[in-house]
């Protein structure tokens, strides 16, 4: 029995069972397809890591083979749950094997936290562009299927991108009713669309001149044509059926520009979805969402309120 067959056993039974008290616990992971994912027959993708720093579990994933979520039970379930999309520029994905700070926090609150594991286009799978989102849909889909395992309220599953991986949770927002994979299972019987997303400091569009250049390189390709950078920029495609979005950048950030959140609320605004932005003065690109003195940024508590508004209360259980 390898690997895959191992996390995919976790799902066949409901859920993999919480990892047990120990000096150092194995984390609770889910694999997200039960044998090759989409697209992937004939690939041979091995899952690798590469360090980011010297802190323990500072890792990202320039290759996925095997797509999953990290579990971080609520000690005290609310009844509510969140997917968090890390980000990497599509060339990596840069999230550890246990789960992170944030996802901690989110389970102290009583929120069940999954935070997510996605293919990259570059490996070659058939979908392209579309692989991390069929990745991002079975996961809502699943996060659902578990719902009675997992003690939540299957209407209550939020989202929260960060990065590129805020392009991903814009994608899954904007896609979550389109077909991109073949259904496998019962689970795919189940809503993909969150009932709200955050897009923190996100990639948007694919079109230069706001475009993030890797970003856009790693999802479509070095020369993609208008058509193709038009059909994956956010602000170009946002459907009436889009979830409540909540939308922050920094106006420093000099790695994506703060541009793409300004156009993201326009076409939003413009569609009529529930939205509200944030663009905070400092900041850059990526800052800590939980600070060293263990407070939470602003940004995650205005995300929490404008969440509750439309349904996803996030107060202590």
């Amino acid at each position: 029995m390898d690997r895959r067959t191992v996390l995919a056993s976790g799902i066949a039974l409901g859920v993999a069972g919480a990892a047990r008290a120990s000096a150092a616990p194995e984390p609770e992971r889910i694999a997200l397809w039960p044998g090759t994912p989409p697209g992937g027959e004939g690939l041979a993708i091995r899952d690798e890591t590469v360090p980011r720093s010297p802190k323990p579990d500072d890792i990202a994933w320039p290759h996925v083979g095997t797509p999953a979520m990290t579990v971080a039970r609520a000690t005290r379930p609310n009844g509510a749950a969140v997917l968090l999309i890390p980000g990497g520029g599509y060339a990596r994905v840069a999230v550890g094997r246990g789960p992170s700070n944030l996802a901690r926090r989110f389970a102290a609150q009583g929120v069940t936290a999954f935070e997510l594991l996605y293919r990259l286009p570059h490996d070659g799978w058939r979908a392209g562009p579309a692989a991390p989102v069929q990745d991002a849909q079975r996961a809502i889909r699943l996060i659902r299927a578990g719902a009675a395992a997992w003690r939540i309220d299957p209407a209550r599953v939020a989202a929260i991108g960060f990065s590129a991986g805020g392009h991903l949770v814009g994608q899954l927002g904007a896609r979550a009713d389109s077909a991109i994979y073949d259904p496998i299972d019962a689970a795919d019987g189940l809503p993909a669309r969150p009932r709200a997303i955050g897009m923190f400091f996100p990639v948007v569009s694919m079109l230069p001149p706001v475009a993030h250049g890797q970003s856009r390189r790693e999802l479509l390709g070095q020369n993609p044509g208008e058509a193709l950078a038009n059909a994956w920029s956010l602000e170009r495609n946002v459907p009436a059926t889009m979830p409540p979005t909540f939308v922050c950048h920094a106006a420093d950030d000099r790695t994506v520009p703060a541009a793409n959140s300004l156009a993201m609320f326009s076409a939003l605004q413009a569609v009529g979805i529930p939205s509200e932005l944030m663009i905070g003065e400092k900041g850059g690109h990526g800052p800590p969402l939980i600070g060293a003195d263990g407070k939470p940024h602003i940004w995650l508590d205005l995300f929490a309120a404008f969440a509750a508004r439309h349904g996803w209360p996030v107060g202590q259980a």
